[in-house]
This record gives structure tokens, sequence and C-alpha cells, in this order.
């Protein structure tokens, strides 16, 4: 029995390219991310710098770091969902205004009544309703992403808005304030950020070990391959959104911890920051690739940014126009990339 000839389709342990010889074509598929994580690492570890280096008594303080952390523990939990949706080809303008709906739902008189499970219970159940509308338009009514999810973020701005009419609703239920102070910590972490962690655990091991993470990647990259292939692409659509509207859920819950009370404006351009750390995390917009960990590590680009512009006294206009322009690198870099393949 020999072994010259594999079955079609098939393949055979690839052996060492001869000098002068192309790689296989998967090669640069599987190393480029590394080289984009490690991109990613060094612009943070620069921006640490210049923070240690302009302020570094403020910058570098204990406290300090825990805020940037915490705070980007927030809009982290939205990105890690809105990376699943980006990589199928979708986007999701509502998740700011469904993280404003389900705060104040959460935070109502008659809902905290019910204690920490009630608030907990009501954003989670209100995100992943919106998320349901979501899915159910853009699945199985046939919208464009970018339509049903403006409409979203319309409606659901409204709906908080007449809900509290304008008021800030104060947080009551002292369990739940009492995770956000310094005693709650575990071992120096504040609880927040062990949240978006365990998410970001979770989201990562879905993504890329299991067949929903594959289906994903797939939907993504060619809808019609993929239902060819036998995935109910539908189906799979209104998970994604259903997931996005769950870690919108859960954010809203996080935010309530962290201000203690509920607002109309909460969530406010969440969907800007959490599309643009997915886009320079190395997610393709066009979808058919994401990185769960890349967007993890724009989420603390961008926040890293923001604390050190604050601590400086620098002006919010600056701060944006830097923000623009990682990324137009970003989206660049991204083009260069896609030729080479």
């Amino acid at each position: 029995m020999t072994h010259s000839a594999t079955p079609a389709g098939r393949q055979t342990p690839a052996a060492p390219a001869a000098p002068g010889e192309k790689s296989p074509a998967h090669r640069p598929a599987l190393f480029r991310p590394d080289v984009r994580t490690l991109s990613l690492i060094g612009v943070l570890a620069a921006l640490v710098a210049v923070g240690g280096f302009t302020r570094p008594a403020e910058f570098l303080a204990t406290s300090n770091l825990q805020l940037v952390l915490t705070q980007a523990s927030v809009i982290g939990v939205v990105t890690v969902g809105m990376t699943f949706v980006i990589t199928s080809g979708g986007i999701d303008l509502s998740v700011g205004a469904i993280v404003a709906l389900a705060s104040v739902w959460a935070t109502t008189v008659a809902t905290q009544e019910y204690g920490f499970a009630g608030i907990l219970f009501t954003a989670v159940a209100v995100g992943v309703g919106c998320g349901l509308v979501n899915g159910v338009l853009v699945a199985y009514g046939g919208m464009v992403p970018f339509i049903a999810t403006l409409a979203m973020l319309a409606s659901a701005r409204g709906l908080a808005l007449q809900i509290t009419g304008g008021k800030t609703q104060l947080v009551t239920v002292d369990s739940v304030l009492d995770l956000g102070v310094r005693d709650a910590y575990v071992l120096g972490v504040p609880p927040l950020v062990l949240v978006f962690a365990a998410v970001t655990v979770v989201g990562w091991l879905v993504l890329n070990r299991t067949t929903f993470g594959r289906r994903t990647v797939a939907v993504g990259g060619n809808a019609e391959a993929a239902r060819l292939a036998g995935i109910d692409v539908r189906r799979q659509r209104l998970y994604l959104y259903l997931l996005s509207g769950l870690c919108c859920g859960i954010a809203a819950f996080m935010l309530i911890v962290l201000s203690g009370s509920g607002q109309n404006t909460n969530g406010n351009l969440y969907e800007l920051d959490a599309i643009a750390a997915a886009i320079i995390g190395g997610t393709l917009l066009s979808g058919g690739r994401g990185t769960i960990v890349g967007s993890v590590l724009g989420v603390l680009i961008f926040t890293t940014i923001t604390n050190i512009f604050a601590l400086n006294n620098l002006q919010s206009a600056t701060q944006q126009i830097a923000k623009g322009a990682i990324i137009v690198a970003a989206v660049l870099i991204q083009r260069r990339t896609l030729r080479d393949d």
C-alpha cells in the first residue's frame, strides 16, 4: 500500500517549503493574527509609557489603573458581542441605546423592590429582548442590519427617555451598590473587571473552539456557501443578535453598579466605540474574520488614551482626532493584509 495518492479534498501534512518555494496558502492566516496581536500589545505598551512619562504619579497609581480597567470593562463586554455580529457580516448600531434602556428599566422603583436579582434579571432580559427584535428583523424580516439596528437605536433611546422623564434613577439596593466599593475587590481587582475577564474568556472559547463560532465565521465569509453547507444562516444570525443583546444587558448591570443609577443617556456612543475597538483589533468589517483578544486590546487602547488625555487636561476634540487616526490606520493595515492574502 502506497501513500502517494490521497482522497480528493483531503490534505496531507505539508512538508517544509524548499528555498524559493512559496509556503502553503493557509500559513499566513495562521501567523498574521499573532503579528496583529503583538502590534496591538506594542501600541498599548507605548501608551502606558507615555502615560507613565507625562503623569507618572497619577497614571501609574494603583487606583488609576483600577479605574482604567473598570471603565474598559463595561464597553469591553459590549465589544465582545459586537465582535460576533461583525464577524458574521452584520452590524449593531443599537448597543448603546439597549444599554441605556436596560439600565433605566432595571432601576425603576418597581424593579428595585425585587432587590439584586430583580435588577440583574431585568437588565439581562431587556437586553436579550431587544436583541431578539433585532435578530428577527434582520434574519427573518430581511431588513438590512444597518437599518434594523438604527431603528432599534431610535426606539430604545426614546423609550428610555419616556421611562425616566429625563431624570436620573438612583439605586437604593445596597447589595448592588456594594459591588462598586473597594471592599468588594478581589485581590485588588474590581468585580466588574472579573466579569469582563469571564465574558472575554467565554467569548474566545465560543468563537474559536465551538461549532457556533465556526458557523459564525462561515456565515460572515460567504453566507450562500454556508447555506449550501447545511448551516441555517437565518437562525445563526438570530442567535448572534441575541448574544449581542445579552452582552448589552450584562453591560447595563455593570454600568448600574459603576454609577449607582440608571439614566437615559447611558451608553452614549457605545456603538461607535465597540465597532472601532473591534476593527482595530483585527475583526473584518465585511465579515469572515474576528478576534476577541484583538477587540479587548482595542478597548484597552481607547480607554488608556481617554485616561491619558484626562490626566493631562487635553481637549476632548484632540482625543477624538487621535482615535480617528488610529481607526484609519487600522483599516489601512487590514486592506493591505487582505491584498497579501
